[in-house]
């Protein structure tokens, strides 16, 4: 099956994502299902399930989060409560424990979006080795030789923040059927897979520079 673990929708302060433009786009591009993981919270995640059964799509939607950690971004699946931001990674992965999430580490090595670096001694499930939105690989070549020197199950994300973003990478994930909880154990049982392609750079300048002026008119306007 092919899931994208790494979307964004419009309840991340830096994304304008529909939740249905999300759903078609993955349908369109023949995704199984895919993880919603906004920043800091995980309401977007909650209500792109509930949005994806009320359309009947047959898109398998985990809920999840992007957390904040004082060090670097890690993402949270399979979770329906927020995590508080800016703990240590280690605090942040112990309360993803208490919740029982799935721990992934995005991006670790891409300094622009907040990585973590090096993950090793972190008690993860996955580490996202290919990020679409990386403009240059370099980062995800040093991610994809940290897991494999660790040992840890390679995954990959699209990063979406805008919905034709979603599915440009993705992870192949053998599990024994399409539900959240099937799909999470196969994870972290490392029955994973990454692929896709990097997205077009023309797409990443524009998702980041509408991303830019989101930040901007929240912080000054307090409008998204």
């Amino acid at each position: 099956m092919k899931f994208d673990l790494h979307v964004h929708s419009r309840y991340s302060r830096d994304s304008n994502s529909d939740l249905d433009a999300i759903l078609t786009v993955a349908r369109a591009r023949g995704l199984d299902g895919l993880a919603i993981c906004d920043h800091d919270t995980v309401d977007g995640g909650l209500a792109c399930a509930r949005r994806a059964r009320e359309l009947g799509t047959g898109i398998t939607v985990i809920p999840g989060i992007e957390v904040s950690s004082s060090k670097g971004h890690i993402l949270v699946l399979g979770i329906e409560e927020d995590i508080e931001p800016l703990l240590s990674p280690e605090e942040t992965i112990r309360q993803a424990r208490i919740l029982g999430g799935t721990v992934i580490i995005p991006h670790p090595f891409k300094s622009s979006s907040h990585g973590i670096g090096s993950f090793e001694g972190l008690d993860i499930d996955a580490a996202e080795v290919f990020n679409s939105r990386c403009l240059f690989n370099g980062a995800n070549k040093k991610a994809l030789l940290e897991a494999e020197r660790l040992g840890i199950p390679p995954v990959a994300g699209s990063d979406s923040h805008i919905p034709e973003m979603v599915g440009q990478a993705y992870t192949e994930i053998d599990a024994l059927e399409n539900t959240v909880d099937a799909v999470l154990q196969a994870i972290r049982e490392g029955k994973v897979s990454p692929a896709g392609k990097k997205s077009p750079t023309p797409i990443i300048l524009r998702q980041t520079a509408g991303s830019v002026k989101r930040k901007i008119k929240t912080k000054i306007f307090g409008i998204a």
